[in-house]
């Protein structure tokens, strides 16, 4: 079975980018469009990993990362932000928050590729680098 990834993202046109690097990668993407939206898909999906814009309409993405890792249920669902934000400043926040990851936008394929394969396989409790 296809490991389902969820996408937190208002653009239809990342969704999209985002969705067609995955499912090219045997990803199964999942959407949702805003944080609302995006607990709910995360609580009855339960995805293996979560891609977080933090350019959400509503809320901040940085609320939705606090509000999934303050969430028992959800908590161990590893979250890599993916935005066009200032890298220095957000990533730092997002770190403390929890994010295992951080990719800017325009994405580069092989960098997210990378990021999602690490804290994939550091879930499965499989140190990141090394194969099976």
């Amino acid at each position: 079975m296809k490991q389902k990834i969820l996408i937190i993202d208002d653009s239809v046109d990342s969704w999209h980018l985002l969705g067609t690097i995955l499912q090219a990668h045997n990803f199964y993407p999942l959407w949702a469009p805003d944080g609302r939206q995006a607990m709910a898909a995360a609580r009855f999906h339960h995805p293996q990993a979560i891609l977080l814009d933090l350019g959400l309409p509503g809320e901040d993405g940085l609320v939705v990362l606090e509000r999934l890792k303050s969430n028992r249920s959800l908590s161990d669902i590893p979250v890599i932000v993916v935005t066009v934000r200032d890298r220095q400043e957000a990533e730092e926040k997002a770190r403390r928050l929890g994010a295992a990851a951080y990719v800017t936008k325009p994405v580069q394929v092989d960098a997210l590729m990378a990021s999602l394969q690490s804290v994939l396989a550091t879930q499965d409790g499989i140190p990141a680098g090394v194969t099976r």
